[in-house]
């Protein structure tokens, strides 16, 4: 029988044709079936119609259905992907406008933070529906393969609740940190071995060599060195100077995860760059989103006049899913980095914390080697974000609104900026917004909708933030006909880290 992949939130244009054609770029996966699953009928019918010319036109056997059903999607499948963004793009723009007003500044705003502990309160219902499906119709043995953030809280739920379904948690960041570090040090990439420990989103490059020399204590200077760098990854280089080592994620992403960065308005140019949205733009990746998605659906026609994909080896992206895949069915050992459960990988990190660690996949399935532990800061930093992780992931599982409040009051960025009063009623103020997405929380959104037609509300502002940029219509984005389609395409929309003019 041919294998069966599932993806689920297969209207995410950009993922969902990357990693079909990611894994029928390896010949033996080139009869897969591939079940696309989306709630939202337009958006399905538009990414099948290009996977299917796509498939056509390589003359390939692979097979593709679509369906607006998620246990038929799953029926059968070894492998589920999950592309999932609950709420789209509606509830993400709450996540981003509603702290702005109590001046919490984000830039991403999906991984922690107050947007990221509330898309978590979405999502994490939704990801155990597929497991729970997984579980009774999947194939034996079937997995989860989750890219919808926030990662490490999503694979937490998942693993700890997920109806005994093994969930892998994956993320291109380790990546694309590893070529930065690269480049600044005038290096091939394959030439520079790194290893990378810590949570998603706040991984620290604890061993970087190159031919056996360790180039670790070389970084600082090299990056200070590189003018581009020094304008556009200052939160990271302060980072580094002030921890030792060097985090994975982009300047922007990094910088809300902190308490040290975002909190003034008046110092929070001094720490980003305004030549690209993941430098530290606020509501970036909103923005780019809105555009990607806008284009698309204005722009469709001509993609599928557009040349097809073709599935050379030279086509393939460097995203985990199809190489994890490739590694089960063929044996072929692929090593990566992977969100998993701690269970002692990383010893001074809670057991029960979701790590972002080295592994190694082969047909005998996935093995962790022991980290040991991280450096005491670099440590530091990602416990009190595994704290913020805990209360939030308990409180999405049970409908605690006790547990979400004292999520968001841990936070760093929001306990930097907001006092309890503050952070209590920006609760009130998100559970209501994102109510038709929060079933678990029907009693606690009644409630905050009492309390706020009949207590005295706290004064807010109506505050765009302090690197806010405009999203662009489609006429602006027409006169760049070819960046915009680049943006509605790539799965990894920060690649291009570009500076300032």
């Amino acid at each position: 029988m041919p294998l069966k992949v599932t993806v689920i939130g297969a209207g995410s244009v950009g993922f969902t044709r990357a990693m079909v054609r990611d894994i029928l770029c390896v010949p033996e996966l080139q009869d897969t079936e591939f079940a696309l699953m989306d709630i939202n009928p337009h958006h399905l019918e538009m990414v099948t119609a290009l996977v299917q010319r796509d498939i056509a036109s390589a003359g390939l056997p692979a097979r593709v259905f679509a369906t607006t059903e998620q246990r038929d999607a799953i029926a059968g499948a070894k492998y589920v992907f999950s592309f999932v963004r609950v709420g789209g793009l509606d509830a993400f723009a709450t996540d981003i406008d509603i702290p702005l007003r109590y001046g919490v500044d984000q830039c991403v705003g999906d991984t922690l933070g107050p947007g990221g502990i509330m898309y978590g309160q979405r999502t994490i219902p939704v990801l155990l529906g597929i497991c729970k499906d997984i579980a009774e119709v999947g194939a034996p043995e079937g997995m989860l393969l989750n890219y919808s953030n926030p990662n490490a809280m999503n694979t937490w739920a998942c693993n700890a609740y997920g109806h005994g379904v093994t969930t892998i948690g994956l993320c291109h960041g380790v990546q694309g940190g590893h070529q930065l570090i690269a480049r600044v040090l005038g290096l091939p990439q394959d030439e520079v071995d790194i290893i990378c420990a810590g949570i998603n989103h706040q991984t620290w490059y604890i061993q970087i060599r190159h031919h056996g020399q360790e180039l670790t204590g070389q970084l600082l200077e090299a990056m200070e060195r590189d003018p581009e760098v020094r304008r556009t990854e200052k939160v990271r280089i302060d980072m580094l100077r002030r921890f030792g080592y060097f985090s994975t994620e982009s300047n922007g992403h990094l910088s809300e995860y902190v308490p040290w960065y975002r909190k003034r308005p008046d110092d929070l140019l001094n720490w980003v760059d305004l030549g690209c949205w993941i430098n530290g733009e606020t509501g970036g990746y909103l923005r780019v989103c809105t555009e990607g998605r806008n284009w698309f659906e204005h722009d469709f026609p001509n993609w599928m006049q557009a040349p097809p994909f073709t599935f050379r080896p030279e086509d393939r992206g460097h995203e985990h899913g199809s190489y994890i895949i490739e590694a089960l069915e063929t044996g072929r050992v692929y090593r990566g980095h992977f969100n998993v459960p701690n269970r002692g990988v990383i010893t001074n990190l809670p057991a029960d914390a979701i790590v972002e660690v080295p592994g190694y996949i082969d047909g005998n399935g996935v093995n962790i080697p022991m980290v040991g532990d991280l450096p005491m800061g670099c440590a530091a930093v990602c416990n009190t974000s595994i704290s913020v992780q805990r209360l939030a992931v308990e409180a999405a599982v049970h409908g605690d609104e006790q547990l979400l409040r004292q999520a968001m009051l841990l936070d760093p960025l929001t306990g930097a900026v907001c006092n309890p009063p503050e952070v209590w009623q920006m609760a009130d103020d998100m559970l209501i917004a994102q109510a038709q997405w929060l079933p678990q929380y029907a009693g606690a959104v009644a409630a905050a909708r009492e309390r706020t037609a009949t207590n005295e509300r706290l004064p807010t502002r109506d505050y765009t933030g302090a690197a806010r940029l405009h999203t662009k219509s489609i006429d602006e984005l027409e006169f760049e006909r070819d960046q915009a389609t680049k943006n509605a395409m790539e799965a990894d929309k920060g690649q291009e880290r570009v500076a300032s003019t």
